[in-house]
Order: C-alpha cells, then structure tokens, then sequence
C-alpha cells in the first residue's frame, strides 16, 4: 500500500467577491486506487473531507466532469494560465474552490505512476471478496 500526498493553496469563494485563501491536502492511497480525498481547510480548524472518483478529478483537468455532489471544470484565463474549479455539495448547500491547475495536474500524473489507468482493479482478491457475500 502506498500513498501520496501534496497540499496546495486553494481559494474558497464565500460569495462572487469574497475569496478566502485555505489550504487542501489532495491524498490517494493505492488500497483505495478509484478515489482520491481533498481535505479543504486541512490547517483550519473545522476541515471538510470529500471522497469522489479519482477519473473525475482527472476528466476535470480537461472538460466540465461530474454530477451529482462533485463537479470538476478548468478555466483559462487571458495569459491561457488553467485553474482548476471544484464545486462540492448540494442543491442547498454548496462550496466553490478555484485553484492552480498545474499542482493538481502533477500530484494526479504520480497517482497514475503509482496505480496506472485500467489497473486500479487488478491487484483485487476476488475469492476473498466472494467468500465474504456469501
């Protein structure tokens, strides 16, 4: 089992023009190689946790990703800088989190090192898993 871990520096948009900078902790851990875990606020004192699809945050980088709690979306800007967009939450209650895209990019290229694209399942005991329903 391994794991990776990289903390950058995110803006938190409260409302259209109050930004407040936060820490995330972006992990992965190859026993759990679908996933990835964003800690917002991992230095604050009430921080958040979310789990989604590790694709997500990868199809993200590119194109508009996600439904439901998780959606993941770039944006360039005039100079063609990327930041990546992360709106987590639902229809009542919903949290907006702009970052640089490049930090993101580079963190997910060595979670793909670590467990690549196809093999996330490969290293499943199948028989334990069978054993276990039965």
């Amino acid at each position: 089992m391994r794991k990776c871990h990289h903390t950058i520096p995110v803006t938190h948009w409260i409302a259209r023009r109050l930004p407040v900078p936060i820490a995330c902790e972006f992990s992965f851990d190859s026993a759990d190689p679908l996933a990835v875990a964003l800690l917002f606020d991992s230095e604050g004192e009430y921080p958040v946790r979310w789990v989604f699809a590790r694709e997500l945050l990868s199809e993200g980088l590119a194109a508009r990703s996600g439904q439901g709690d998780v959606a993941v979306w770039p944006e360039y800007d005039e100079d063609g800088d990327r930041s990546l967009w992360i709106q987590v939450g639902n229809a009542r209650h919903t949290a907006l989190f702009e970052m640089p895209a490049q930090p993101v990019a580079q963190w997910l290229a060595h979670c793909y090192a670590m467990v690549p694209r196809g093999e996330e399942l490969a290293h499943v005991d199948w028989d334990q898993l069978t054993q276990l329903i039965q």
